[in-house]
């Protein structure tokens, strides 16, 4: 198939060559910063945020809450994992060339690429994260989305990509992300509660083994507070306190 257009009048064109000139006006080792980060650093940053977000959802107030914000956060690599590879058939079919190959005059601070350019990788990775991680962890999820908007400017002052790549990838980073959550976390919530009962469950849920409250149902909520009620012996204590008064008496 024809690539997308690639003209000189085209506008994504005219970004391309204002974002990359930037590289004119920057130091040798910003530019060597802005092309590890781009092909390294971010998506690295994204996975440790992955981690640093898993560590804190385990600490929500019940198992139930635990397990569903634990299923979100797994899902972030899952995500990023499927929208990546629903990108090898549209590179594919698109089959649109990098931007160096048809445009003389770039910085390309990454050389060697050989292959198509739509949609960027590095940005469907990256925002198919933030987004899973939005749903988790309102805060961290934003810091996710801001490290692929990073990432998405990096890759075209890098001169690898052109903007619509970079937008195409956050179009479907985030398509993925948001259609399949909510059938991978009805699916692998009930799978991670069961693990947060067990003797792993500290990895679902910090509360686990320390007496907290799992969010079990009403029957065994109301049993639980039935035991709470009986003394040492047995004996079940009155639930009111004018049936203390009476045993005091």
């Amino acid at each position: 198939m024809a690539g997308l257009d690639t003209s000189g009048s085209n506008p994504d064109v005219s970004l391309l060559f204002d974002i990359n000139g930037l590289t004119e006006h920057t130091p040798g080792w910003c530019d060597q910063a802005v092309r590890f980060l781009g092909e390294y650093g971010l998506p690295v940053l994204a996975v440790l945020l992955v981690l640093w977000c898993w560590w804190g959802v385990r600490r929500r107030g019940s198992l139930d809450a635990a397990a569903s914000s634990v299923a979100a956060v797994v899902w972030a690599p899952l995500a990023a994992a499927l929208a990546v590879g629903v990108n090898i058939p549209i590179r594919g079919f698109v089959e649109r060339p990098r931007p160096f190959v048809d445009h003389k005059g770039l910085e390309v601070l990454e050389p060697g690429k050989t292959d198509f350019s739509f949609v960027s990788d590095h940005s469907t990775l990256t925002m198919a994260i933030g987004v899973s991680l939005f749903l988790a962890h309102r805060k961290l999820g934003l810091v996710g989305i801001g490290l692929a908007v990073a990432e998405g400017f990096c890759r075209v002052l890098m001169g690898v990509h052109y903007p619509t790549d970079v937008v195409g990838g956050f179009a479907l980073g985030t398509a993925v992300a948001l259609l399949l959550s909510p059938l991978f976390t009805m699916l692998f919530t009930p799978v991670l509660r069961a693990v947060g009962r067990s003797r792993a469950g500290r990895l679902v849920w910090a509360g686990a083994g320390t007496g907290g409250t799992d969010g079990g149902t009403e029957d065994e909520r109301g049993a639980a507070g039935e035991r709470e009620r009986q003394g040492a012996d047995g004996a079940v204590r009155p639930a009111t306190a004018g049936g203390d008064r009476d045993l005091a008496a």
